[in-house]
């Protein structure tokens, strides 16, 4: 592991604790985010940690949010879909009417994260990520710092630059919990039902919403800054 790699994270985590006050860390919990978790739980607690219980996660992250829970003091928040929009959506489409069409699964993210997203970042400066280049083709493009018009708020990838074996590396080092589903092919985690292991070679997303045929693996939670599309 770099330590001037580290450093450089902690350095631009404590700017971002200074200048851009309230500030956010959304944590899904997949290997990115729990070394993020560390480094901001141990240099930057004010910065706010939350995370996105979207009603479908697998029973391998809800174990690994109690791991947190006992091994960190920094709180962290979880938003919810709203039950409503849930009830209507499953009432019309189905429980796993994602499966039909890339429309329906969308409609479905839509509710149960990129919703209850703006809801976690209203009111805030800043929010940050552990979007890589490496995890996909999509985010070759990624920056460290980019402005997110969606939301109104500066948006920080500390990690754009880092690679799988840095993060491991870290995750290792350090001695931290990780999701148990990372030991069993599943490099990138998301809802139950849309992601499974992959195979040798493949991209890192390859395994999620792995029954659509094209398009970027993207759930719309994070909005390219020169263009439209999703970039999740």
């Amino acid at each position: 592991m770099h330590t001037e790699q580290t450093q450089n994270v902690i350095q631009l985590l404590k700017q971002i604790e200074t200048e851009h006050q309230p500030s956010a860390f959304a944590c899904s919990f997949g290997l990115e985010d729990m070394v993020l978790l560390d480094l901001i739980a141990r240099h930057t607690p004010r910065i706010e940690v939350f995370t996105l219980d979207t009603g479908r996660l697998p029973d391998e992250t809800h174990a690994l949010l109690e791991q947190v829970r006992e091994l960190y003091t920094i709180p962290i928040r979880l938003y919810f879909p709203d039950a409503t929009m849930v009830e209507n959506w499953v009432a019309q489409n189905g429980t796993n009417g994602f499966y039909r069409s890339m429309s329906q699964r969308k409609q479905c993210c839509e509710i149960r994260k990129v919703i209850p997203l703006a809801r976690a970042l209203a009111g805030k400066k800043a929010w940050i990520t552990g979007l890589r280049h490496e995890q996909s083709n999509a985010r070759q493009t990624l920056k460290l710092q980019e402005w997110d018009e969606g939301n109104g708020l500066h948006k920080f990838n500390p990690l754009v630059d880092w690679t799988w074996d840095d993060v491991w590396a870290y995750v290792k080092q350090y001695k931290l919990p990780y999701n148990a589903l990372h030991d069993r092919g599943y490099p990138s985690i998301g809802c139950a039902p849309c992601t499974r292991a992959i195979e040798p070679g493949q991209e890192f997303r390859a395994g999620r919403w792995w029954w659509e045929d094209t398009g970027a693996k993207e759930c719309g939670l994070h909005v390219g800054p020169h263009k439209g599309d999703a970039k999740s």
